[in-house]
């Protein structure tokens, strides 16, 4: 082993796969090609419904392949594969459609070494893959109503290179101290897939953890390319229901009374919007479900507030304050009402 091996903090890349061997391939040669060398890769694939193709093992064989006999979703997978990496201090997730950078992996750790012991996420600047000059996002912002959205998503690619102060890591491509990740429960594995980055860096923030954009860090997203179109009725219900879990968990006393009739109003508006587009069924089976399950989250919501670490001030001071009308019709131009709460 080099020396700088030796010297540097070892790291666990992990990818959970659902029918895109495809895309996983590309990434994983991707991941290959990472500068920064002192890294194991363990690859969960969720049930596909196409066996694991016997030359993706031998073109990668220091990949760790996990096959679980279910779809666990990607919060359930992605903690599996945290549990297992006992040897590595850090772990970075990648979706499938995510192909980082050479130097990618390298910027985040260097990140890590640096920053203060409180900053248990690194986010990526995400870049569209099938139009690189547009930004995909660099990190996720909560908004005071309870809608979350990805910054810059969309927007055309401006030169950054310090560091930023964010809400949340997108876990398309996301370094994490692990010891702060478990020590949180990892993602909720009730979500089974969408907003759970959003809900485990609220989490985070709430136990007294912060994270950092890293602009230098750079991946390219296809985004949705595992599971299907954000505006297909399994995004839209996932998304949209567990916003409200994500909500009703997290904010803070103060904050919460203050600010739930936006958040009563945020889910009112979006049931009258895509209704009138013709989801009404799906949209409203999403809100029953997040109503059926409150009593379970209200319980949730105690031990959570009473492990906080930090002031509500300090998670107001990383609210997104826009007017909320104002907020929705910006993000109603630049993507769908239902795009802007997704992960993938």
């Amino acid at each position: 082993m080099t020396a700088s091996l030796m010297t540097s903090p070892r790291c666990a890349i992990l990818i959970v796969n659902w029918n895109s061997w495809a895309l996983l391939r590309d990434c994983l040669t991707a991941v290959m090609q990472q500068s920064y060398r002192n890294y194991r890769v363990l690859v969960a694939d969720n049930a596909s419904t196409t066996p694991l193709p016997p030359d993706l093992q031998v073109q990668f064989p220091d990949v760790l392949f996990i096959h679980n006999e279910t779809n666990l979703g990607f919060a359930a997978a992605n903690n599996e594969l945290a549990a297992l990496c006992t040897d590595c201090a850090w772990i970075a997730l990648l979706n499938p459609d995510a192909f980082p950078a050479p130097d990618w992996l390298a910027h985040l750790m260097n990140a890590a070494q640096t920053a203060p012991n409180d900053v248990a996420v690194f986010g990526s600047r995400l870049i569209m893959h099938h139009d690189r000059t547009r930004l995909d996002g660099d990190g996720d912002l909560y908004h005071l109503s309870g809608l979350a959205a990805r910054i810059n998503h969309n927007q055309v690619i401006t030169p950054k290179t310090a560091p930023e102060w964010i809400f949340s890591a997108c876990a398309a491509a996301a370094l994490y101290r692990r010891d702060s990740f478990l020590t949180i429960g990892g993602f909720d594995t009730s979500y089974f897939c969408y907003f759970e980055d959003v809900d485990l860096g609220f989490r985070l923030q709430l136990a007294g953890y912060r994270c950092l954009l890293i602009p230098s860090a750079i991946a390219y997203h296809v985004g949705s390319a595992t599971s299907g179109s954000q505006e297909s009725d399994f995004a839209l219900y996932h998304g949209h229901r567990n916003l409200v879990w994500t909500f009703i968990k997290n904010m803070p006393g103060v904050l919460f009374w203050l600010l739930l009739p936006y958040h009563v109003l945020l889910n009112l508006f979006t049931i009258a919007i895509l209704t009138r587009r013709g989801r009404g069924r799906i949209i409203i089976r999403a809100k029953i479900d997040a109503l059926r399950g409150l009593p379970m989250y209200w319980q949730q919501r105690r031990l959570i507030q009473q492990q906080r670490q930090v002031s509500w001030r300090v998670i107001w001071h990383l609210l997104d304050k826009r007017n909320p009308v104002q907020f929705l019709r910006t993000w109603q131009r630049r993507r769908s009402l239902f795009k802007s709460v997704y992960r993938s």
